[in-house]
């Protein structure tokens, strides 16, 4: 853990089980199908395989290049937030915030190359994430 927590899912996590304020949710009228923010996120699984493939690329050869890591998809700020409540079975505290300036509506990574050239590509969804997140900052003794 680390603070500032900048990363929504250990703050909406923390937010239901009470270890954190409520979720502040910056923005509600972006163009997207519920009017928050969409982003890509990956499983830290995903993103160290990914990176041990990039190793073993370059010990075979490979020249040095520069890859977009994610899942491809990309889910909203409420999205995220209902799949917290669905994981972990309570709801979650938030509240409506303005936008905050120079946030875009949508961030979604185009993992394609990386599956071309690395052989990779994300094993992890959403509610893996989250059912992994929960049990990591649910358990026992974690302040």
């Amino acid at each position: 853990m680390h603070e500032p927590e900048t990363h929504l899912v250990p703050l909406v996590i923390g937010a239901a089980l009470g270890s954190r304020p409520p979720v502040r949710v910056f923005g509600t009228d972006y163009p997207t199908p519920d009017g928050t923010a969409i982003r890509d996120y990956i499983h830290v699984v995903d993103l160290a395989q990914a990176h041990v493939r990039a190793l073993e690329y370059l010990w075979e050869g490979g020249a040095s290049d520069v890859f977009n890591l994610g899942t491809g998809t990309g889910h909203s700020v409420r999205q995220v937030i209902g799949m917290v409540e669905q994981v972990g079975g309570r709801e979650v505290p938030f509240v409506e915030a303005p936008r905050r300036s120079g946030d875009p509506p949508e961030l979604v990574a185009d993992p394609a190359k990386a599956k071309r050239v690395l052989g990779w590509q994300a094993r992890w969804d959403l509610e893996g994430i989250v059912k992994t997140a929960w049990r990591w900052y649910s358990r026992p003794g974690l302040d």
